[in-house]
């Protein structure tokens, strides 16, 4: 896959929100979830980086390890609705960003069982900031619904394009450095004064 093709890429997966501006399409329910991954970059990177990592791990891993992430997204989100107040929330997000950009950077070899159960522990954390967050005016079962398409979209994302980029290592673990350094730069703003 070439450069343009990740771009265009990228660029699609930007179109729902712009349309979204002058549709409605993100006042409740449904459409509120489908965008919501897209509007915060650590939950945007972090599903990314699930899938291009997945796509680095190969075998049975390449997809136990994105439908771990959705199955305990789905579990954190029922949580956040039910009201549920967890500590650090914040903090695990960030740090999922930045371990999972260390992951593909240093081309972590996890046998499947690890990566389940590294990336499901952060998907907890995920699932329930997007489900604290749920709108007023949402349907809470139809937010999560939205939400999981989006997410599964950004893992198939992450998927293709770590791929596409596994004959060019170099560039997929410059990929991981840059999302690597983004998580660092969040769990440093959750630790500095602001």
């Amino acid at each position: 896959m070439k450069l343009r093709h990740i771009v265009s890429i990228i660029g699609l997966m930007a179109l729902p929100g712009i349309a979204a501006a002058h549709t409605g399409l993100g006042t409740g329910g449904f459409g509120a979830g489908l965008l919501h991954p897209f509007s915060g970059v650590d939950h945007l990177l972090a599903m990314l980086t699930v899938g291009l990592w997945a796509a680095t791990l190969g075998g049975s891993a390449a997809w136990k390890v994105p439908m771990a992430f959705i199955v305990m997204l789905v579990t954190g989100a029922v949580l956040g609705l039910s009201g549920t107040h967890w500590p650090l929330v914040e903090s695990f997000i960030a740090a999922s960003v930045l371990v999972l950009g260390l992951a593909v950077t240093l081309a972590w070899r996890v046998p499947a069982g690890a990566g389940i159960a590294l990336v499901g522990l952060f998907a907890l954390f995920h699932g329930h900031a997007h489900g604290a967050e749920v709108p007023v005016a949402a349907v809470g079962y139809l937010y999560v619904a939205g939400m999981v398409l989006a997410s599964g979209a950004l893992h198939l994302t992450g998927f293709g394009i770590g791929h596409a980029l596994r004959q060019r290592p170099r560039l997929l673990r410059g990929g991981g450095a840059l999302v690597a350094g983004a998580g660092a730069w969040l769990v440093a703003g959750l630790l500095l004064p602001g």
